[in-house]
């Protein structure tokens, strides 16, 4: 069995990160508590002297008890004092557990850290990382979980996955199941393993779009249906992609070099290097029909369609025409 402290005190601005580590000591408790669970206050809806009375209060309840205190970041220093007394005063076999989601002026009251330190418990403090930081960040994240990740793969992943750190992380863990203890991550691993394989032949998908290549689109498309992917969710995907590729031939056509456009693309280089190529075989005319055809393609789908097609035979036709265009 576990064991643990009688107070803990989880607080800062990586709001995912507290939600992850609440979340988790839930599920401890349930399975601690024998199915009873944790008794959970919202400091939105209950003041720090209720859960004071709460600590205080006697119960029958077998083993360890925990309590949840969610939001404290809400209450002042002076409301906390009768809670600050209770924990001087915990009851044996009792855990309480304080979450507060700091953001600009909300913090987690001083009184109440002190407090708690001073009942034998712990303080942590879940801090985001800022986003020009990440990509040094996921490279600490790798050697933890006995990889290396080189600088320039560790920013293509923020790129690919985004600025969220549990994100990341779920990510580096793929990889890391992947690959074997020891080895080295590089810019082809980011690409082929840390966007799922639907989105990446949807990607595939809108790139074969983007180049006009009307056999590969068709192939992909099928492809993709027959492991139980839906049109919509393939839509939003192949979407995203040709808004990318508008926006990159529009500022292509602007006057801006690749090599400017290439910087600023969210995607790993191979990919962007990919698109950038496949764009000389079209142009910001061409893709801007794209996306009005897949916006119609998208009615049709919902039911909006002025003829009585399959979704696949609607789609088919679209991406025909599309090519020939």
């Amino acid at each position: 069995m576990a064991s643990y402290k009688p107070a803990y005190l989880i607080h800062g601005d990586d709001h995912g990160r507290i939600g992850e580590r609440r979340n988790r000591l839930r599920a401890l408790a349930e399975k601690e508590g024998g199915g009873q669970g944790a008794e959970v206050f919202a400091a939105a809806d209950s003041s720090p002297e209720e859960v004071a009375l709460a600590l205080a209060a006697m119960t029958f309840a077998m083993g360890r008890r925990f309590i949840i205190v969610d939001g404290v970041e809400r209450w002042s220093d002076r409301e906390v004092e009768p809670l600050v007394t209770a924990l001087a005063e915990l009851p044996p076999e009792t855990t309480v557990a304080f979450f507060a989601r700091e953001e600009g002026r909300a913090k987690v009251p001083g009184p109440l850290a002190a407090a708690v330190q001073e009942a034998g418990g712990d303080v942590a403090v879940e801090s985001a990382v800022k986003s020009w930081e990440l990509p040094r960040w996921v490279q600490g994240q790798a050697v933890q979980l006995g990889l290396e990740i080189s600088p320039a793969a560790a920013k293509a992943l923020v790129a690919v996955v985004g600025d969220r750190q549990q994100r990341l992380v779920r990510e580096l863990e793929k990889l890391a199941l992947s690959l074997p203890t020891g080895a080295r991550i590089e810019l082809d691993h980011v690409e082929e393993l840390a966007a799922g394989s639907a989105e990446r032949r949807a990607w595939t998908l809108a790139d074969a779009l983007v180049a006009r290549d009307g056999p590969a689109a068709v192939q992909c498309y099928l492809q993709l249906r027959a492991q139980g992917e839906r049109l919509p969710g393939l839509l939003y995907l192949m979407t995203q992609r040709l808004r990318t590729a508008h926006d990159a031939a529009r500022r292509i056509e602007g006057g801006e070099s690749a090599a400017q456009v290439k910087k600023s693309l969210r995607m790993p280089p191979r990919a962007a290097d990919r698109l950038l190529n496949d764009l000389a075989r079209t142009d910001a005319a061409g893709l801007r029909l794209a996306l009005e055809r897949m916006a119609e393609l998208e009615l049709a789908s919902r039911g909006g369609a002025a003829r009585a097609l399959s979704e696949d035979t609607l789609a088919l036709e679209t991406m025909t025409e599309l090519a020939a265009a």
